[in-house]
């Protein structure tokens, strides 16, 4: 796909796949790192692998400064990118928790709503196994408010505020079916969500949001990761210096010599 393509479905229907977006050493090693958080955090459930226990990671930083990924959001964002978010979505077999209808902008401290989400598969992800499922059109909507959504249970549900039902016409609900490497791309204002994973594999996600550098986060103490380009002065966003690799502390990859 073109990055002209890219660029204008992403606009007419506020997301977009792209296959085979990153090689499949990328996404085996995706995968591995999963399997070794869970080693490390053996009390983290793997679908809240979140920014914080990502932020100093080596393999993270290398992850969100490829060019297989800078390059189609570029795309969309311009050249000048951060990451603002990270985040592991993984769902074991059988017990994967499903993600209450939401809109991704509706967490963020972001001035303006500038940001574009790439979830990249690690393993397939399949109506089964609980893939995301998307409700074209709804990019276009207003962002609702926390306050404007229902709490849920955390023990059951991945995120704890969904849109009520009430609210939601699920009829053209898309599923978003990926294979290992390939990636979807999503608009912070569309509709979207995914049931419980009820096969018998594993579905991993990583989910990351990147921002223009021009836009603000308005969080205390958030830290980002400068991925491309330039940072902009009078935006004071706070950047993580890139890890050091320890072999006791980081999990090897290809081109881990390079945090050393």
């Amino acid at each position: 796909m073109t990055g002209d393509n890219i660029k204008k479905e992403y606009s007419d229907n506020g997301f977009v796949i792209v296959r085979n977006a990153i090689d499949s050493d990328l996404a085996n090693e995706l995968k591995n790192h999963v399997h070794w958080l869970g080693r490390k955090y053996p009390d983290i459930r793997p679908e809240a692998f979140h920014h914080d226990l990502l932020i100093h990671d080596p393999f993270i930083h290398h992850v969100v400064k490829s060019n297989q990924l800078l390059n189609i959001v570029e795309e969309i964002i311009g050249p000048n990118i951060a990451l603002f978010g990270a985040h592991y979505i993984a769902k074991k077999p059988y017990d994967g928790k499903p993600v209450g209808w939401h809109q991704d902008g509706s967490y963020w401290p972001l001035e303006p709503m500038d940001v574009v989400s790439i979830w990249v598969a690690g393993t397939s992800s399949t109506i089964k196994s609980g893939c995301m499922k998307v409700i074209p059109g709804t990019q276009n909507k207003r962002l609702l408010k926390p306050s404007e959504m229902i709490q849920v249970d955390t023990e059951e549900y991945v995120l704890d505020l969904a849109i009520h039902p009430d609210q939601i016409d699920d009829s053209d609900a898309i599923d978003i079916e990926l294979e290992a490497g390939d990636v979807s791309i999503h608009n912070p204002f569309i509709i979207h969500g995914s049931n419980a994973n009820i096969s018998d594999q594993w579905r991993m996600g990583l989910t990351l949001r990147y921002i223009p550098t021009s836009a603000y986060v308005n969080r205390d103490a958030w830290e980002c990761i400068l991925s491309r380009g330039n940072a902009v002065k009078e935006i004071q966003n706070n950047y993580a210096h890139p890890p050091v690799f320890d072999d006791e502390l980081h999990m090897p990859f290809n081109g881990y010599e390079h945090y050393r």
